[in-house]
């Protein structure tokens, strides 16, 4: 049996991304397990209100072809995200409108207006035993979480299984990057939200992709595909290797495999359909694994591990000081309220810096971007 499912899709036309979707599906029973009455939750990536053609966010033609598919089984659909902002109906209505997600309620999907929270505890977790979601998944009889593929300033990348971290209310993000500020911690707790919710299917937008600084600055990029899978992190190392990057560098798929939820690589994994990486695919700076605490015996190698780490790692940075509108939204995201403006500029200071890269993901104008010193990028040549 397959693992994953790639399916070539050239273009967001309603016909022939059914037929995409019904092709993905199928090695996984396509949607016969769906019952009448049953109440489906798509969870979209709409991180933010933008367009289509900006390969940010799930893309409404996909979205459309699952409802009309969902409700021909006699499902309720409901689709919805938070995203990184206030989780209410004047941030939702706008991010459904910008995002062309009338399309889909025309089909007969709901727009989740439900903006109650819920806290849950799950002793099964490795870090996150206790956290706050949204209460219209907790409500699902069944979950499908359909990503977009796209470059990640702190993840490397994001895709299916980053796409969870959507059912922490918007306002309470930055306030989980603080609390999991460690890349692995965080991967850690984006695992136990999947172990958590168990979607039923992943589904990967992948037609139109995003590289360079993204989530949500990035540059659109043609991809050409759909793809599915039960399992999230299997589906993520196909997405990785379609797009180039390094599984061990992308740290929910490193936080996988060290639970044994996933093989180490793409090659591991019983694809179905033809996986053709895309040449050239632009990801942001990855930190390489070095063992700098071998360098020198004893404690002393223990020191120069962490000053060499620290030294090293990549943070947010203000590349294009003339894109910078000067708006505020990073100062209020920090988490670390590491951000000062001076003279309508963000000037981060590094020593309170988590390196969350929020600030560099809601850069509306994406004046901010991933930063690795030179001595870094000298080691990885």
């Amino acid at each position: 049996m397959s693992d994953v499912s790639i399916v070539r899709c050239e273009e967001y036309e309603l016909e022939g991304c059914t037929r995409a979707l019904l092709a993905a599906m199928e090695p996984f029973g396509g949607l016969d397990w769906v019952k009448e009455g049953m109440r489906i939750v798509i969870k979209a990536n709409l991180v933010e209100a933008m367009k289509p053609e900006k390969a940010g966010t799930t893309h409404p033609v996909l979205l459309t072809a699952l409802t009309k598919l969902l409700k021909e089984k006699g499902a309720h659909v409901v689709i919805g995200d938070s995203p990184g902002q206030l989780f209410n109906a004047t941030v939702l209505n706008h991010v459904y409108a910008v995002c062309g997600l009338g399309e889909a309620e025309a089909a007969g999907a709901e727009l989740n207006r439900n903006f109650e929270q819920k806290s849950v505890f799950f002793p099964e977790a490795k870090v996150a035993k206790s956290f706050t979601v949204t209460d219209y998944l907790e409500n699902a009889d069944a979950i499908i979480s359909f990503c977009k593929l796209k470059s990640h300033g702190m993840m490397t990348m994001t895709a299916a299984t980053k796409n969870l971290f959507g059912a922490v209310p918007g306002t309470m993000k930055p306030e989980y990057h603080f609390r999991f500020h460690n890349p692995m911690d965080f991967a850690d707790m984006i695992l136990d939200l999947n172990e958590y919710f168990k979607p039923r299917l992943y589904l990967v937008d992948a037609i139109m992709g995003m590289e360079g600084n993204g989530p949500t600055a990035g540059t659109p990029r043609k991809i050409g595909a759909v793809l599915a899978a039960e399992n999230c992190h299997k589906l993520d190392l196909v997405c990785a290797k379609l797009i180039g990057a390094e599984p061990m560098a992308v740290p929910t798929l490193k936080a996988a495999f060290d639970r044994g939820l996933c093989p180490q690589s793409a090659e591991e994994v019983e694809v179905q359909g033809e996986l053709c990486p895309v040449e050239g695919f632009v990801l942001p700076p990855q930190n390489k694994s070095l063992q700098f605490e071998n360098f020198l015996p004893g404690k002393l190698g223990v020191v120069f591990g962490k000053i060499a780490k620290k030294a090293l790692q990549a943070s947010p940075k203000l590349k294009e000081p003339d894109a910078c509108i000067g708006c505020l939204r990073c100062a209020r995201l920090c988490p670390a309220k590491a951000i000062t403006m001076v003279k309508k500029k963000p000037k981060i200071d590094k020593k309170k810096c988590i390196r969350c890269f929020c600030c560099q993901e809601f850069c509306p104008k994406g004046a901010l971007k991933v930063h690795r010193p030179l001595i870094a990028r000298i080691l990885n040549r």
